[in-house]
């Protein structure tokens, strides 16, 4: 379930990079997160961002942490069968 989670929020981040017409290395450099970090997350090697890293991503696109997670296809995902809770 975390894997369909994490594809979900990079999919997110994918889709901002490509409307804003910026990499996610121009996006490491905006955040202030460290390439490293933000690929291990975008590779889906790292499945649980921090919140301070979020903080980051979403203030590189303008967004709040709110906002930046609310999209349909996270506002649809089903948490009841999350064991991870």
């Amino acid at each position: 379930m975390k894997d369909q989670l994490s594809s979900l929020v990079v999919d997110r981040i994918y889709s901002l990079c490509h409307q804003q017409g910026i990499s996610v290395n121009k996006l490491a450099q905006m955040s202030g997160v460290s390439q490293s970090t933000l690929d291990n997350i975008m590779n889906r090697r790292s499945f649980n961002p921090t919140i301070k890293t979020l903080v980051r991503v979403a203030n590189a696109f303008g967004l709040t942490v709110a906002e930046l997670l609310d999209f349909p296809a996270l506002n649809d995902y089903s948490y009841e069968d999350d064991t991870d809770a």
